[in-house]
């Protein structure tokens, strides 16, 4: 039992979703999830409206290993080992505590590690149930999982508030994104509501499917020998000039479009793994945009090797040529988007940053001097200043690496990139030019009329217009 703590790389999201897919096999509408802190103590309650267990079925549950991975099950099971309660409920605390009502009886079971000699399980009386037990538990069906002495969740006591609800709130954007499809109701038509701490959990599509500039490839199947079905589903997301700065920080996630591309493996229905190219390709910055969703039974865990955490799988051999064919195509149409926003000579219809000058067969690139920003500068009123900035401009200019660029266009095209696009950085460029971008146009009206056909940010019309807007800048969008 106490090894049982160290199965899996669980956290508390993770915990939690071994605990919700018991709840989802139970055939719950609702789960309801409280995290409490107190003092130096946490305290987690899971509990739903399933089926419920009986006491013989509770019984079985609490046991250890309580399933064979290589019995057949029902397509909708979402556990494997018999191992999830335990596993993920002991990575967090060291007391765990079950509650289950059938509409016929209510019965209760704990382990406590700290009370383990000689397997010994608690089985809870009544007034043990009243005492422990949520009073809704007890109206009508349902189960209560129950975390005390959460040891490794608190950190041996050392977890301050702070901390603490920095934990809770990543839980929650994990757990829309792992059970997304259960939420908005796209599993076998029947929709689940997870509350946290009293408020419900919103679906997260990791594919942003309700963009109209997301790309979406025909899904495929792949079928084996044995019957199975492996769906496969690729999506190129909109380029980051189409998504508010909202969106773009909710498909970045906490460590950026770079780390999040790649498959997204779906075990019937509920996300187990995404960001990962299985070794395929390498995640690259032309290719942050590809996505590609891939729903396998759960009668192929032995194939993909899933773990007991339910986090890791190993992709079989059988799918890699399949895949990586699909995953070129991908990359490409990912690569063009980014291409197509690059920096761009100054037209007609917009103002970029460099110009081109092309007589007597020789062509040179010089930067724009009527890009408004560049015009500000060198229309400073401190002569100097102004003299400076022509001479900076110049140098840049006259040190423009072409023959380097050219090489580099023709031996590794795929790897032209100005880097990763980071959308706040981008913004506080963006706020550092707007005085004199004002200054230059005279009027928010003007202002607004120019950032429409002036690169870069004519490119980034939409994430523009919603800075815009929440600055109070409302007469400029």
């Amino acid at each position: 039992m106490m090894s049982a703590r160290s199965f899996g790389n669980y956290d508390l999201p993770s915990a939690l979703a071994d605990l919700i897919d018991n709840s989802i096999k139970a055939r719950a509408h609702h789960v309801y999830v409280t995290c409490v802190r107190s003092d130096t103590s946490v305290e987690v309650r899971i509990r739903d409206d399933g089926e419920g267990m009986s006491a013989s079925e509770l019984s079985a549950a609490m046991r250890p290993a309580s399933a064979n991975p290589e019995h057949e099950r029902s397509p909708d099971d979402l556990g494997r080992f018999g191992w999830g309660l335990k596993s993920a409920s002991f990575s967090q605390c060291r007391r765990l505590t079950v509650v289950s009502n059938t509409g016929e009886g209510i019965s209760g079971a704990e382990w406590d590690l700290d009370r383990i000699e000689g397997w010994s399980m608690a089985l809870l009386e009544q007034d043990d149930l009243a005492d422990v037990a949520d009073p809704l538990i007890f109206s009508a069906p349902g189960t209560e999982v129950i975390w005390r002495h959460c040891d490794r969740l608190s950190e041996g006591g050392t977890l301050n508030s702070e901390t603490f609800n920095a934990l809770v709130v990543h839980a929650r954007a994990r757990l829309s994104l792992l059970f997304h499809r259960f939420l908005a109701g796209d599993v076998r038509g029947r929709s689940l509501k997870i509350l946290l701490n009293g408020q419900s959990i919103a679906p997260f599509d990791p594919f942003h499917r309700e963009n109209n500039a997301t790309q979406a490839l025909s899904p495929e199947e792949v079928h084996l020998p044995d019957g199975s079905v492996i769906g496969i589903h690729g999506y190129v997301l909109p380029h980051f000039s189409k998504l508010a700065l909202s969106d773009y920080d909710r498909l970045g996630g906490e460590e950026g479009f770079l780390r999040n591309q790649g498959f997204y493996v779906y075990r019937a229905g509920r996300l187990i793994i995404n960001g990962t190219w299985f070794r395929l390709v390498r995640h690259g910055e032309l290719s942050q945009l590809v996505r590609v969703a891939i729903d396998i039974p759960n009668s192929l865990d032995a194939m993909w090797k899933i773990t007991v955490d339910k986090a890791d799988a190993q992709l079989p051999s059988l799918l890699r040529d399949r895949l990586r064919a699909l995953v070129a195509g991908l990359r490409r149409g990912s690569a063009e988007a980014f291409r197509s926003r690059g920096g761009r000579l100054s037209s007609k219809s917009s103002v970029a940053v460099w110009s081109k000058y092309a007589r007597g067969g020789r062509i040179r690139y010089y930067v724009n001097r009527d890009h408004p920003l560049v015009a500000s500068l060198l229309e400073n009123p401190d002569a100097e200043r102004g003299r400076a900035a022509a001479a900076a401009i110049t140098l840049i200019e006259q040190q423009f690496p072409a023959v380097t660029i050219g090489e580099d266009v023709v031996s590794t095209p795929d790897a032209m990139s100005q880097g990763e696009f980071d959308a706040r950085a981008f913004l506080e460029t963006f706020d550092a030019a707007l005085p004199a971008l004002l200054s230059q146009a005279g009027t928010m009206k003007k202002l607004g009329e120019a950032l429409g056909v002036t690169e870069p940010w004519s490119a980034h019309g939409a994430l523009v217009r919603d800075h815009l807007r929440k600055k109070g800048w409302t007469d400029a969008v």
